[in-house]
């Protein structure tokens, strides 16, 4: 929801984390950083609609209209579209209801067109599917993508968040053991990262970032390089 997503910006944005907004648990120190963050907010240029199973057709007409009254009246450009996630769309003809993969072709070939239009990036978000559950790696490829064809074939750019910890987390043998030692270690190494894996890039190469990743406030940041790193911590 709108209110969900406007926590999690003010969360990554002052640094207290969601669940204290959410719950009104804001320490006193922190109190004027929160009020001073949902201010900022306000200037933000940020519209989300919120209508759920939208159709492509509905989702351009509206953004090529915020798109003129942007213009208009703020003499400002629309810079980018989320659409979170591409599974929630549907069409507007209806035709493919029995058919899922190519209901999710006539959407990701709409979304295109409407990039195009604009001149601007569609960010959509994906499902994956379970098959990415039932491997012992774990890092997803393009035919994870669930319904992917269509999504393989009209991205420019696709990208995957994977985080190695989230999954073994879940794995953690027994204490004492030699497997346990070789999984802390494993553990110590990729605690608070996460990789952006670049799978398609038509423009570009394809590989992998490694980024910090703080849980609590959901937030992605650079990784600071191991030589600007201090020998000996204090």
């Amino acid at each position: 929801s709108a209110e969900q997503l406007t926590t999690r910006i003010i969360s990554g944005e002052s640094g207290i984390s969601s669940k204290d907004i959410r719950s009104g648990n804001i320490k006193e120190s922190d109190h004027t950083k929160y009020m001073k963050t949902g201010e900022n907010m306000k200037s933000i240029p940020l519209y989300i609609d919120q209508t759920g199973s939208i159709s492509i057709g509905v989702l351009a007409t509206r953004a090529r209209r915020l798109a003129r009254t942007l213009k208009t009246s703020k003499n400002q450009d629309l810079a980018l579209i989320v659409v979170d996630y591409i599974q929630l769309a549907v069409t507007s003809s209806g035709r493919y209801r029995d058919s899922r993969v190519q209901e999710i072709a006539e959407i990701t070939q709409g979304l295109k067109t409407l990039a195009k239009d604009l001149k601007i990036p569609i960010l959509a978000l994906s499902q994956l599917s379970r098959q990415v559950e039932s491997r012992d790696n774990k890092k997803p490829i393009l035919s994870d993508l669930r319904e992917s064809g269509a999504i393989e074939q009209d991205a420019d750019i696709v990208m995957f968040v994977y985080r190695e910890e989230y999954y073994l987390n879940n794995e953690q043998p027994p204490v004492g053991t030699e497997q346990h030692i070789n999984w802390q270690a494993r553990m110590d190494d990729v605690h608070g990262k996460a990789n952006i894996l670049v799978r398609k890039h038509r423009h570009g190469p394809t590989g992998e970032v490694t980024l910090q990743f703080n849980q609590t406030l959901t937030r992605f940041s650079d990784l600071a390089k191991e030589e600007h790193l201090p020998d000996r911590y204090e």
